[in-house]
């Protein structure tokens, strides 16, 4: 079976399966998604605001998610995303590339051990 992305594509990729994984969870803003990332990976990994926004709105506008703003009490209103059903097949599609690519990339890594 062959992976659906190429080497260029791994840093978008990475940062959309992460997010739309911790979507798949149920909904949440985007403060408490990095904040749940970073505390699900021991901070292995981190967004900052630069980089998750633009990656939200390129998910949202591909219908991979979708975000309604939300009043919390007398807080200002946030952004809250959730998946949709077509960014749970693409999660679903995106996992198992991901599993046949680490699984080729660690064929090469241990071959020599």
């Amino acid at each position: 079976m062959k992976s659906h992305f190429t080497i260029p594509q791994l840093p978008r990729l990475c940062n959309e399966i992460l997010i739309l994984s911790i979507l798949s969870r149920g909904k949440r803003h985007g403060y408490e998604l990095a904040l749940e990332l970073e505390e699900a990976s021991e901070a292995y990994f981190k967004f900052n605001h630069g980089t998750l926004y633009p990656i939200l709105h390129k998910l949202e506008k591909d219908g991979l998610i979708r975000g309604q703003w939300q009043q919390e009490g007398r807080q200002r209103k946030r952004r809250t995303y959730m998946i949709t059903g077509k960014g749970k097949k693409f999660l679903a599609v995106q996992k198992e590339d991901w599993k046949q690519f680490f699984g080729k990339l660690f064929a090469i890594l241990e071959e020599n051990e």
